[in-house]
């Protein structure tokens, strides 16, 4: 790029989409065309901002917290491995689950969450290159939103209480709502799945019913 002494004028022409840079020095003046890419970057390196932009204390179990201008969207690792779940009037009481990862934003507005989304991730030490997997139950969408039908969400004044969500959304009953056998290895449908988990080790999800999905926590956390 040129020197940043003298002179400069940036030319944009809307017809052929071409960038012109043009740069007066001692009276001499110089020109260079530019991409749009090459001329954001100038812009993005020039730009100075030291001022701290913080998330504030975050949630128990936060794996990771991204900031927008419409909230904070924060990734929370469902801390135990079982939960009280109903399916169709019958209750499991401490119910095994795989590793879970529930993805939320907060509004500080509403203090409400919202575009709640929900991954099964590997067993292990999370890093970004972690391992994630079909969730084996239903209320899921293929691109991992959860489907909350009718339910009423509460509200978190205190946006460090938002963990508690996820035991909330455990909680409610489930259905047959785009459940898929095809995302056990046994293939079994819905209440043969519970029947068969009910009495399990959390561990068995890893051996015998989990189906990769070909993609790693970085991918949830970047919205893939």
């Amino acid at each position: 790029m040129m020197k940043e002494t003298g002179t400069i004028l940036i030319r944009l022409s809307p017809d052929t989409a071409e960038i012109s840079v043009e740069q007066e020095q001692n009276g001499i003046i110089s020109r260079k065309n530019l991409t749009p890419e090459t001329l954001a970057q100038c812009f993005l390196g020039s730009r100075f901002d030291d001022t701290e932009h913080s998330t504030g204390l975050l949630p128990n179990n936060c794996i990771a917290a991204t900031m927008t201008a419409s909230g904070i969207r924060y990734f929370i690792r469902y801390p135990r491995r079982r939960a009280d779940i109903s399916y169709y009037g019958t209750e499991y009481i401490d119910f095994p689950l795989p590793q879970l990862v529930f993805s939320m934003r907060y509004d500080p507005e509403t203090h409400k969450a919202m575009d709640i989304r929900l991954c099964v991730v590997k067993d292990e030490h999370l890093t970004p290159d972690t391992p994630t997997y079909h969730y084996p139950f239903s209320n899921v969408y293929g691109d991992k939103r959860i489907c909350l039908g009718n339910n009423a969400l509460p509200q978190y004044k205190d946006p460090t209480k938002i963990g508690g969500l996820a035991y909330h959304i455990l909680h409610m009953p489930n259905n047959n709502d785009m459940y898929k056998s095809q995302h056990n290895k046994l293939g079994l449908e819905y209440r043969e799945l519970l029947e068969y988990l009910k009495d399990k080790d959390p561990a068995c999800y890893y051996s015998e019913i989990l189906v990769p999905d070909g993609k790693t926590l970085k991918h949830f956390i970047g919205g893939k």
